[in-house]
């Protein structure tokens, strides 16, 4: 793991710090790196929601029967 430094000022600083000593976090680093794995999730899913709204719609009606033939076909193959 490599190390990075960063400089905050004081409010974020008061905030981190306050974030730490509340919560289930045991230091201002791993505070700050699940902040960066959850910015890092929102990133991927909001690239997902774009590649999903570029692709083409689909003719297919997603209502109960659908699905019911998704897990019959799902059943059949597990046999």
């Amino acid at each position: 793991m490599s190390t990075m430094n960063i400089s905050l000022p004081e409010t974020l600083r008061t905030f981190v710090d306050s974030q730490v000593s509340e919560g289930d976090y045991t230091s201002s680093s791993e505070y700050v790196r699940e902040l960066l794995r959850k910015e890092k999730d929102r990133v991927r899913i909001r690239e997902l929601l774009l590649a999903g709204g570029d692709s083409p719609v689909s003719e297919t009606v997603w209502d109960a029967n659908y699905f019911e033939e998704m897990r019959q076909r799902f059943k059949a193959k597990k046999k």
